[in-house]
């Protein structure tokens, strides 16, 4: 492990940025790629815009494609996400988050 970090993760907490230290960044773009990797017609990560709005709705583009969710993905995706983001240090109440990965 020489130190760096191979893609580009950044957070966005109700509209501030969230500065991730290496074991955070690695940690959120492993859960995010198994999360993709369970939906079906995903493929790997090139770009990928994924936010939740204050309703919990989470939305996906997938390297220029829209992934859409059915119920239960959204609500467990949500749940996993949310859950994660909110016990990093500066996040606070999650209201609104936009991630952004890129390879």
């Amino acid at each position: 492990m020489d130190g760096t970090i191979p893609g580009q993760v950044e957070l966005t907490v109700n509209d501030t940025p969230v500065k991730l230290k290496y074991f955070t960044h690695g940690f959120i773009e492993h859960i995010i790629n198994g999360i993709l990797g369970s939906l079906r017609g995903t493929g790997e990560i090139e770009n990928l815009e994924l936010s939740i709005d204050e309703e919990r709705q989470v939305k996906l583009n997938l390297n220029g494609a829209v992934i859409t969710l059915t119920p239960f993905a959204n609500k467990i995706i949500c749940g996993t996400i949310t859950g994660m983001v909110s016990t990093l240090k500066g996040a606070g109440k999650l209201n609104r988050l936009n991630l952004i990965i890129k390879q």
